[in-house]
């Protein structure tokens, strides 16, 4: 029986085959800065939207997720960094939103 990696390069030539593995191992690290930055502006735009205050079990878990994910990547582990920096952009729009309206409604 083969190998799944061995079925996945059947019929490619080596030199295409080693190319493509090479490319797709330095991914991770690319792919975590895309997840991180958007979740790290996110939190940012909550914290000064006031957010620790008036939502502050979102923007207090996002930012927890987003700290977790910069840790995670710092030991290379980035599938569970993506992960982290994933739930920290949900919960950073969701802590962002809901200060703006508690803010809105306040201001009434």
């Amino acid at each position: 029986m083969r190998s799944w990696l061995s079925r996945l390069f059947e019929g490619l030539p080596a030199r295409a085959a080693g190319a493509l593995l090479l490319t797709t191992v330095g991914c991770a690290p690319t792919i975590y800065t895309v997840n991180v930055m958007p979740a790290a502006r996110v939190v940012h735009q909550a914290e000064e939207a006031g957010a620790a205050t008036h939502a502050p079990y979102e923007y207090w878990y996002a930012r927890a997720h987003l700290d977790q994910a910069r840790e995670e990547a710092g030991e290379a582990m980035y599938q569970d960094a993506i992960r982290n920096a994933q739930i920290a952009e949900e919960y950073g729009v969701k802590a962002l939103e809901l200060a703006r309206r508690r803010m809105r409604e306040q201001g009434r």
